[in-house]
């Protein structure tokens, strides 16, 4: 069994947001809807006060809030523990946004492109009507997670399996891979280092750890 996860490395996130506008370059979202984004914090108490960067987005749960809310049964959860949601089947009502802990949901009524009306090159390539009016989110980009399968690729490896945040990250703070794998990249640096997940007193089980020393502030 697979079970795809994201690492983030806080202590070598430097919050460019490269991660957030190749997410948007690779999605065609429109403006004010971000899949992945990038909060700037700080941790620590005066004089000891650090600057930190969390980058953050739909968590792929191992018991996600969104799906038995869903009234048409349009967000699914795949085996590998992709959460997904069936555009046809969505009817709107955003119940799944409400739901969602992490704030990674949302929902686009009105056609809107960067710069006003008409698309830029890029945006006309990748719009897709079917994305209005309905619930949206990261996906962990798993058209190229299937597509690399299908070629003999390995997630997390090859960049043209990996998802478009990961492979854009130039302080390699974002890794992905499968947890079941113990070799795997995202579980030796589990194993290696100190982490988290957010709001794990949920019982949400987020496919999305955090590293992090504690002894940093």
């Amino acid at each position: 069994m697979t079970r795809w996860a994201m690492v983030a490395d806080l202590r070598r996130c430097v919050g460019c947001q490269s991660c957030t506008a190749a997410c948007k370059h690779a999605n065609a979202t429109p403006p004010g809807v971000q899949w992945r984004r990038v909060l700037d914090i700080e941790v620590g108490e005066y004089p000891d006060v650090q600057r930190a960067f969390v980058p953050v987005g739909c968590q792929h749960c191992e018991e996600p809030p969104c799906l038995p809310v869903c009234p048409t049964g349009a967000t699914y959860q795949r085996a590998d523990g992709i959460v997904g949601i069936n555009y046809d089947v969505c009817i709107g009502c955003a119940y799944c946004a409400v739901a969602c802990p992490y704030q990674a949901r949302y929902k686009t009524d009105l056609k809107a492109f960067a710069y006003g009306a008409i698309p830029t090159i890029d945006e006309a390539l990748r719009h897709d009507d079917a994305k209005r009016s309905v619930a949206t989110k990261c996906t962990f980009c798993v058209d190229r997670i299937d597509d690399g399968l299908a070629n003999n690729l390995k997630p997390g490896v090859d960049p043209e399996a990996t998802p478009a945040c990961v492979n854009s990250c130039i302080a390699d703070a974002l890794a992905f891979g499968d947890l079941e794998d113990p070799q795997s990249n995202v579980s030796q640096l589990l194993a290696r280092n100190q982490h988290f997940r957010m709001h794990e007193e949920l019982g949400t089980g987020p496919g999305f750890h955090y590293l992090w020393d504690s002894n940093r502030v």
